[in-house]
């Protein structure tokens, strides 16, 4: 538990400053955090990082994370033409191996680095709002997420019975999940208090409660990865914590969703 305390409290000092500091330090720092997250997903299925699918996947990782205000266009490409490149030569690659690079190698591969680009993409499109307002929009996302897991670890401590999904994560309760929605409703009404969004009350709260159930359904899908491939964390870039994506899978379900909902202006 003190590994972990540690480990929390230097992550939170190096993150938040970043978060602050904004504009092209924030960038890059996102692009490292990102190409780790995609390295750990890669290597739960023993895809080697200097293999030529892996590299292909983090320049096209590269790609799709550049913030929207360097241009639409990469290399006179759309995104979405850039990932149907990727695709194609994908499904190209499994030719020249001869299957032993196979279909289902290439589809992880795939989604993977689409899982990963756009999460990150988000969380810079979020930053890269009015310089206080994206700020403030990342804080309000971090907070909820963080009521939630604390919300869900003390209820479920408390009066937890009911397991969420034991196949998957075998400590999560359904009373755990209820109290975290809880805690992250009523951290998100003091944060609308302090700090209003341009929505009325009852909308905060119902994107507040959206977000609170992606951000556990986002951990539960990194849960799932780590069960189906037999590891007990992403990857052990924090002592304690586990991987990047260990810590991140709740932000890269919950900030696309935001976007696609215009809760964020």
């Amino acid at each position: 538990m003190k590994q972990r305390i540690q480990t929390a409290i230097l992550a939170l000092a190096i993150f938040i400053p970043f978060i602050v500091i904004g504009g092209l330090p924030f960038e890059i720092f996102v692009y490292f955090m990102a190409t780790i997250a995609l390295i750990e997903l890669l290597r739960m299925r023993k895809v080697g990082k200097y293999s030529i699918p892996a590299i292909m996947s983090i320049i096209i990782l590269w790609f799709l994370i550049l913030p929207s205000h360097y241009g639409e266009d990469v290399l006179w490409l759309s995104k979405t033409e850039i990932v149907m490149l990727f695709a194609m030569l994908l499904l190209s690659y499994t030719v020249l191996l001869k299957n032993k690079f196979t279909f289902e190698d290439a589809g992880f591969i795939m989604l993977a680095t689409v899982y990963v680009g756009m999460g990150f993409f988000y969380l810079m499109e979020t930053r890269d709002g009015k310089e206080l307002v994206g700020l403030m929009n990342i804080f309000y996302v971090l907070l909820v997420i963080w009521a939630t897991d604390s919300g869900a670890y003390f209820f479920g401590r408390a009066i937890g019975k009911k397991k969420l999904w034991p196949m998957i994560s075998p400590n999560k309760t359904i009373e755990g999940a209820l109290g975290g929605i809880l805690i992250s409703i009523i951290v998100g009404v003091i944060y609308h208090i302090v700090t209003p969004f341009p929505h009325s009350l009852v909308i905060v709260i119902a994107v507040t409660i959206l977000v609170s159930i992606f951000g556990q359904i986002g951990d539960l899908v990194e849960s799932a990865f780590k069960r189906h491939y037999g590891v007990k964390d992403s990857g052990d870039i924090l002592p304690g914590h586990g991987g990047m994506l260990d810590r991140l899978d709740s932000l890269l379900f919950v900030l696309p969703l935001l976007h696609f909902i215009r809760f964020f202006n």
